[in-house]
């Protein structure tokens, strides 16, 4: 059994109230009496009860994070850089997959706040605003990562994301292709920000996205099949395709290569967030660079300002993308 305050006080022979007031740094207690507790402590193994130490209105040092897949290459590689600036600043992390699932969401904010973590990152498409707004109401902070939300009050740290999917139009336009598909996480707001970022820039070039050429799809292996299949036996097929997300993107090549497509010779990609699956992919993915260690710093220290000062004004924190050039994309200047 695991030891308990009980065993701590009877071991040091100390009363309960002692052990607490060491614990917790209050009190006048003499520092021969205060070094006996601890060593006993010690000698158990005896670790304070995080719960416990919430209800007496004492940190848990805890932060949840709330992703949507953690089989997504993007956020596996944003909760481990969330981790370690976590460690950093001497808090752990409770990370919970949603799947997309409404249930697994209430379930997991439910579970959080019995957890009494000291605040939530948010990296899901809220879909029960109320069971955001009751974070809110018990004064629990919590920042929204890559979402935002206008309903939602709170620090938001996010990509510029339709300048992402302007840099990816404008990088494909410079290389000479006109016919141009995009496979887009339609239900995500940065999903649609890509769409519109990537019709601007066609637009600025005076070509209109063919609908057809607009396909929905969630950033999952499956999903992502199924879109790809869509494209890849249409009639005409287009020339390049910009993929929402590198796991999409991968996903479209593999797809490709099974029907003897080849990329970039006969089809272009570009994907989104340069994840390890970018530049692991044969031939390496061109896409647009998330800055996911600056974004993971951002999210943790804004959302530690807000633990240690509740009433500290809202930020919203966008950063820039990039694009990184491997070999997915074909030069067609020049070219019949």
């Amino acid at each position: 059994m695991r030891p308990t305050i009980y065993d701590v006080a009877e071991r040091a022979g100390v009363s309960i109230a002692t052990v607490s007031k060491v614990l917790n740094n209050t009190g006048n207690i003499s520092d021969r009496t205060k070094k006996k507790v601890i060593k006993v402590m010690q000698e158990l193994g005896y670790h304070p009860n995080s719960l416990a130490a919430a209800l007496t209105g004492k940190k848990t040092f805890t932060i949840g994070v709330l992703v949507p897949d953690i089989a997504n290459p993007f956020f596996a590689e944003v909760s481990r850089a969330l981790e370690n600036y976590a460690r950093e600043t001497g808090y752990a992390i409770i990370l919970c997959s949603t799947d997309y699932q409404l249930e697994r969401e209430q379930y997991y904010l439910d579970l959080l706040m019995k957890k009494q973590v000291d605040g939530i990152i948010i990296a899901t498409e809220p879909k029960d605003l109320n069971a955001f707004q009751t974070l809110q109401s018990r004064d629990i902070p919590f920042l929204m990562f890559s979402i935002d939300h206008l309903a939602l009050s709170s620090h938001v740290v996010t990509t510029d994301d339709i300048r992402g999917g302007y840099l990816a139009g404008r990088y494909l336009l410079d290389k000479g292709h006109r016919r141009l598909a995009i496979i887009a996480e339609l239900n995500r707001p940065s999903g649609r920000l890509r769409l519109e970022g990537f019709r601007r820039a066609l637009s600025d070039h005076g070509i209109e996205l063919d609908q057809r050429f607009i396909i929905d799809s969630i950033s999952k292996i499956e999903d992502a099949k199924i879109a790809s299949q869509k494209i890849l036996h249409l009639p005409e097929r287009p020339t390049a395709v910009f993929a929402t997300t590198d796991l999409i993107a991968v996903v479209f090549m593999n797809e490709a290569r099974k029907t003897n497509v080849s990329v970039p010779e006969d089809i272009s990609v570009i994907g989104f967030d340069n994840t390890i699956h970018a530049e692991i992919a044969d031939p390496g993915l061109t896409t647009i660079a998330q800055p996911i260690d600056e974004l993971a710093r951002y999210a943790i220290y804004k959302l530690l300002e807000s633990i240690e000062n509740p009433q500290i004004p809202s930020h919203r924190i966008m950063l820039t993308p990039s694009l990184i050039e491997r070999e997915s994309v074909k030069d067609l200047n020049g070219h019949c």
